[in-house]
């Protein structure tokens, strides 16, 4: 076993140190140029996500005692409406790389399909409409 050399810190002290690593070299990439009018269009998005919104009923969870099941369900149909949306944009990607064949396209349409009719049935069982399922995340905006 190698044994680390021996240095002296700047108050004289001696101490056994390792050598300090080497950086390994990283890739650079090219940034995008971007215009004024990018800026603008940037702030103004920023600006307008940022304004409250109208003082309706917020949609946030929020359980209250009596409507905990309701309130559960609404959160649970909104993480999975979120991911059936997310699965969704996949299957779009790979059909348009042409990596489904026409069978897994067929069936991956079926599955979604099936699966956002079932979150719509669940919902109504709850009084859930679809726009219950869009939680607000507070100055950061909507989650879908």
């Amino acid at each position: 076993m190698s044994r680390a050399p021996e240095r002296r810190t700047a108050n004289g002290v001696k101490s056994r140190t390792p050598k300090p690593r080497r950086r390994t070299a990283r890739r650079v990439v090219a940034a995008a140029p971007v215009t004024a009018a990018d800026l603008r269009k940037l702030r103004s998005e920023l600006e307008k996500r940022m304004r409250p919104t109208a003082p309706s009923k917020p949609l946030r969870w929020n359980p209250e005692p009596e409507d905990v099941q309701k309130s559960v369900a609404q959160l649970v149909l909104t993480i999975v409406e979120f991911l059936r949306k997310l699965m969704e944009r996949q299957a779009i990607r790979r059909m348009e790389q042409k990596t489904l064949t026409r069978k897994e396209v067929e069936a991956v349409g079926r599955a979604l399909m099936q699966l956002e009719n079932t979150i719509r049935e669940i919902g109504a069982r709850f009084g859930l409409a679809p726009e219950d399922l869009n939680l607000d995340l507070g100055p950061i905006g909507k989650l879908m």
